[in-house]
């Protein structure tokens, strides 16, 4: 093919949408188009790679070193998923240092090359909660990498990767520091990032280890490659701030800040400034004075050669090319986010090709800018809590990733709640009954961990439930929709105000890790304020005015039902219980609320904190017991609608319970299982299926009715894709949920274990064994742990139910057989939720529409629904809708009235004789 024209497809394939592509693919062909997109990417990636491999683009730098360039490698790669990953990454880096080094030894240069090494490359678990694995072990895997350097005197720098692994970097870089070994050895260092709010304190850091350790570090400082990724995680997060800049000109700013105090401390820090900003290079310049010694410059392989040649001519100075190594399957992640930086508005390389901007315009002066900025923060990003703007306050988050915070918390946990003894009993207008049979209870996690007592509901006691509540509904319903929507507000407070310890005894009594009962807690507080909101508009006591004929008002209104049962699961023991509870109560009902068994007393502990806010007593009720004892709420003639989450068999005995009763048809409002799939083309990239389906699957135990039950993978990347979940899989830790590093804690009881073991028999019997994560046999001794498995099968008609817990079936597929999956999965008659990963809009678009269920993910995991954002729940076998956190929930809890008036039963129709000419 002519060259010329396909580099022109290259810059046509950034523009083609995908009906242009379906167009080109029926007039040219599928082979021809495919072709052709992919020569365009390879042209693309020789823009910014400098090589496939190391031997290839060392012998392309050589051009460049002539000019008077030296050379950083950095090596293409996602971070390591597994073991096994990781030690490939490794053998990477050690033959990248000795081939690089080898390269130099053989030539005269006063600053060698060297290579960038990714810490998250050197370890599968490199993130806070894993310190007690990954620090050691990442410390002992660079000290031998910076043995190879230090050997041939070259650099090696570790890279700046997201703010959540800040800390843990620094901890392995001051390890680095104590090995006397590298004493004299000038090329260690790290990158930082000028958009981070706390990049001058890094390098105080820095500085301050430097002189401690007498060491001296080379520094190359960026203007940061994450930004966007870090705004989103803070918004999804709740954190009190983002811990980036959100203006570009503040971002300069703080790059220039930073740079002054690299050139200040020179005696023990090697600066290498990361841009291509020419006002930037201008600025470093003059503020270096005239000693232009001991730092250097450093860009992009492809980017800001004309500036940098500049820079070489007029002032001798030396420049560094930033290289990027690596086959063209690892390149994708890197272009794009070259071509986004690239393409920014503000980006000063977009800018300076741009006929528009004038050059003064370009080479603004950040100082000035930032201060021109009334407000310093970006006008059109909100602060985390003003995510939902004036509607509703988003719910407060705790940093995970900051360890100062983790351990505040679990400080906390232990030593005020671990061994707290509970006592949990039904609430009948304030008044706690402990009549009933009481009984001890455990933790799942630990069996000789007594959380507390019990005291079941006497079954005799359920006429003086329904008549407490009757008496509530008449005082409760008769409260302003405003006035409740407050009291929702309140709730919301209390839960933030008391979530260590809803936490602690969400990990306690449910085996919830901690990651998963401070979500529960946000989720919790989201419904009330989301429903608060939605409420006070929908429940407005003036109602809608209809249009009408002349001389006529009609009035519509939401109205209560009357008492509403609500029946919540112990595996959401917290956000469902909540969110069930606080709808009812909004739309005016009163509540009669009784939670799992397993998890009765955070259902006691919530319920405290409910009539806290101001919920009248008798109109929220607090009923302990098993399904007896629901059952018998459910079948009382004065109830007018339930909101049950459970099994699908619980969901239609309560509906033929309702349909049997005496008195009003009552309501039934159902979230109930799923036999939720996930589908994988062999587009998809490998390591964002297997984190988002290891996350899904095996998450909270894989108790989560949302939670991923099969993968199909189409057969031509299913080997690979199960290669790296058996490794993916080793690497998770099951534990003690209080644990900040377990990231599975234990199955329910004693029944959901038997389930589970049961399942896996059967698996054996047509299954394959694909993996299973490690299990300390103490575990088991103590709890009701099960280590997550995944079986290969041939077919979902395998699956007669759902299986609750963490089990993961796989099914391979072939490309032509994707109608077959899809009528596969939608006759299961399930409905709640799916996912899939593809990098092809056709196939996304051909699965969104015709895959039947309620919740669909798409490039993402399965579970983690927020409230009015994703509003969750299923169809078919899977509930009765409406969903959850969604702008229909509350309505199902009403009833409809319309109030008619004649205006004119006075004696005539004064608005319309009124009317003036």
């Amino acid at each position: 093919a002519d060259k010329d024209w396909m580099t022109k497809a290259a810059g046509l394939g950034l523009k083609l949408t995908s009906g242009t592509m379906n167009s080109l693919f029926s007039k040219l062909g599928e082979p021809v188009i495919r072709e052709a997109m992919g020569r365009a990417m390879k042209i693309l990636g020789k823009q910014f790679v400098v090589g496939e491999t190391l031997s290839s683009a060392m012998k392309a730098a050589k051009l460049w070193e002539e000019k008077g360039f030296r050379f950083s490698y950095d090596m293409l790669g996602e971070g390591a998923r597994t073991g096994q990953d990781a030690q490939r990454y490794f053998d990477a880096y050690a033959g990248a240092l000795h081939d690089v080094g080898a390269k130099e030894q053989d030539k005269i240069s006063k600053t060698p090359a060297g290579i960038s090494v990714k810490l998250s490359a050197l370890h599968p678990r490199y993130e806070l909660s894993q310190s007690d694995r990954c620090v050691p072990e990442l410390t002992n895997r660079l000290i031998e990498l910076c043995g190879i350097a230090a050997q041939y005197n070259i650099g090696l720098t570790v890279d700046a990767e997201e703010v959540a692994r800040l800390d843990t970097s620094l901890r392995i870089i001051e390890n680095i520091c104590l090995q006397d070994s590298f004493k004299n050895w000038q090329g260690f260092g790290l990158a930082v990032q000028a958009y981070q709010k706390g990049a001058t304190a890094v390098l105080d850091h820095i500085i301050t280890l430097a002189r401690t350790y007498d060491r001296h570090f080379q520094v190359r400082l960026v203007k940061g490659a994450y930004w966007d990724t870090e705004i989103k995680h803070a918004q999804v997060e709740g954190l009190a701030d983002y811990p980036v800049l959100t203006r570009k000109s503040n971002t300069d700013l703080s790059y220039l800040a930073c740079a002054q105090k690299m050139l200040q401390n020179r005696d023990v820090l090697y600066p290498m400034f990361g841009t291509h900003n020419a006002h930037t290079v201008a600025s470093i310049i003059k503020m270096a004075g005239p000693d232009l010694k001991g730092f250097e410059f450093q860009k992009l392989f492809g980017m800001g050669d004309a500036l940098f040649n500049q820079i070489i001519k007029d002032h001798d100075l030396g420049v560094c090319v930033y290289a990027p190594v690596g086959p063209y399957e690892d390149l994708l992640p890197y272009l794009v986010r070259r071509m986004l930086e690239n393409g920014a508005n503000s980006s000063f390389v977009n800018q300076i090709y741009n006929a528009e901007f004038d050059p003064a315009e370009i080479a603004f002066d950040p100082v000035k800018k930032s201060q021109d900025n009334e407000v310093k923060h970006h006008p059109k990003i909100p602060l985390p809590k003003n995510l939902y703007g004036s509607q509703r306050q988003n719910s407060k988050g705790i940093d995970l990733n900051d360890h100062d915070t983790i351990k505040t918390l679990t400080n906390e946990m232990a030593q005020n709640f671990a061994q707290k003894k509970y006592q949990a009993a039904s609430l009948i207008g304030g008044k706690s009954i402990q009549t009933g049979t009481e009984y001890k209870h455990t933790s799942p996690a630990n069996q000789n961990d007594t959380v507390g007592r019990i005291y079941d509901l006497p079954f005799s006691e359920v006429s003086n439930v329904f008549k407490t509540a009757k008496t509530g509904h008449k005082i409760w319903s008769q409260i302003p929709a405003a006035q409740r929507a407050d009291i929702l507000r309140k709730i919301a407070d209390l839960l933030e105000e008391n979530e260590t310890e809803l936490i602690s005894l969400c990990a306690r009594e449910a085996g919830r890790t901690i990651t998963d009962a401070y979500h529960e807690v946000r989720e919790a507080v989201d419904f009330c304020r989301y429903y608060a909101a939605l409420g006070e508009k929908e429940f407005d006591e003036s109602g809608i005015s209809l249009p009408s004929p002349t001389g006529e008002r009609n009035i519509y209104t939401l109205q209560s039902r009357g008492i509403f049962v609500c029946i919540s699961p112990w595996n959401f023991p917290i956000a469902i219980f909540t969110g069930q509870i606080v709808a009812a109560l909004m739309a005016g009902n009163a509540v009669i609320a009784k939670p799992a068994e397993q998890t009765s007393i955070l259902g006691h502990f919530v319920i405290q904190l409910m009539h806290q806010a101001g919920v009248q007593p008798e109109a929220l009720t607090l009923t302990i017991g098993d399904g007896q004892l629901g059952a018998l709420l459910c079948e009382h003639d004065d109830v007018a609608g339930v909101a049950f989450t459970g099994s699908t068999d619980v969901a239609k005995s309560i509906n033929r319970t309702l349909a049997a009763k005496e008195g009003a048809i009552g309501k039934l409002i159902a979230e109930t299982g799923g036999q939720n799939a996930f589908i994988v083309d062999s587009s998809a990239l490998t390591e964002q299926v297997v984190d988002d389906v290891v996350q899904s699957a095996f998450g909270s135990a894989g108790q989560r009715c949302s939670a991923a039950r099969i993968l199909y993978i189409q057969d031509d990347v299913a080997d690979k894709t199960i290669h790296m979940l058996q490794g993916a899989m080793r690497e998770l830790r099951l534990g003690n949920p209080a644990d900040i590093s377990s990231d599975i804690g234990p199955l329910i009881d004693e029944q959901a274990y038997l389930n589970i073991q049961q399942h896996k028999t059967r698996l054996e019997g047509f299954g394959r064994k694909i993996a299973q994560t490690p299990l300390d046999d103490q575990l088991i001794k103590r709890g009701h742990y099960f280590a997550p498995i995944a079986y290969e099968i041939e077919g979902l008609e395998f699956l007669t139910e759902e299986v609750f817990g963490p089990v993961l079936h796989v099914i391979r597929y072939k490309a032509d057989e994707i109608d077959r999956v899809i009528d596969e999965i939608n006759n299961s008659g399930y409905g709640l939720t799916f996912g899939v990963h593809s990098r092809i809009e056709s196939f996304i678009e051909k699965l969104t529409s015709s895959i039947e269920c309620g919740n669909v993910y798409v490039n993402r995991g399965t579970i983690g629904a927020v409230v009015g954002v994703q509003p969750f729940g299923g169809r078919g076998l899977s509930g009765t809708g409406p969903k959850a956190g969604g702008p229909q929930y509350l309505q199902a809890f009403a009833t409809e009235k319309v109030v008619s008036t004649d205006t004119t039963a006075a004696g005539g129709n004064a608005s319309l004789v009124m009317i003036s000419e």
